[in-house]
């Protein structure tokens, strides 16, 4: 239920208010929202607080203002707020997430590559052993080849949820260079994943990739 909003970051009230109504159901997608005035008198705040909260809300995904229609619920979630939350989540979560979208990306890449595909991750696997030391080279060259790879899978859904997920991909790449404790991916881990790849063979390059990240998060289920 709503509840009236005490002095403050009037908007910023408004819009978590709006937002927990949603998220916790009480608004399932689909639902039209009160009017206005009725959000006004509910909430104690002016009309224009509620607009401008229901524009944020629009601008983020969650809410949608049909013309002379009204305004209805979108999406469940805030992209952003997500996006925030998986900053937040263990790095073994994360890693996690990074098998299960790598995993099918190396799969569907070894089906589908392109001679450009296979060009773009030798390039960055090139780079990465070039590196050598230099740890910000070659965790910028890692992820360059790990984003060629998933798109080399020619999945356009797939491509986009994992550069969505890009900010945590940084974040375990970083980690697993940098922390002593964690093992670290060799060069020959990754180029052993090309070569399957290059073969086509779906099956391997889905072990492999698998194999890459496997160790460190064995290491973390004893450590986080």
């Amino acid at each position: 239920m709503l509840t009236p909003i005490r002095k403050g970051s009037l908007v910023e009230t408004a819009i978590e208010s709006l937002r927990k109504n949603i998220e916790s159901g009480e608004w399932p997608v689909g639902t039209r929202l009160p009017v206005e005035a009725e959000l006004s008198e509910a909430l104690g705040i002016s009309r224009n607080t509620i607009r401008e909260a229901v524009r944020v809300l629009v601008h983020v995904g969650m809410l949608e203002t049909r013309q002379g229609d009204g305004t209805y619920v979108r999406a469940n979630r805030d992209a952003g707020e997500t996006l925030r939350r998986i900053a937040r989540s263990q790095l073994a979560e994360q890693i996690e997430v990074r098998i299960m979208l790598e995993t099918e990306a190396a799969r569907l890449a070894a089906r589908r590559r392109t001679d450009a595909d296979l060009k773009a991750m030798t390039e960055a696997l090139d780079a990465r052993a070039a590196a050598g030391e230099a740890i910000e080279e070659r965790i910028r060259h890692d992820e360059w080849f790990h984003h060629s790879l998933v798109r080399a899978s020619h999945n356009s859904a797939l491509i986009e949820l994992y550069d969505y997920f890009s900010h945590a991909v940084s974040q375990t790449i970083e980690r697993t260079e940098m922390d002593s404790d964690l093992p670290e991916p060799s060069q020959e881990d990754h180029e052993l994943l090309l070569a399957a790849i290059r073969r086509k063979d779906t099956d391997k390059a889905e072990a492999l990739s698998r194999a890459l990240l496997t160790p460190s998060l064995n290491a973390l289920s004893g450590k986080e």
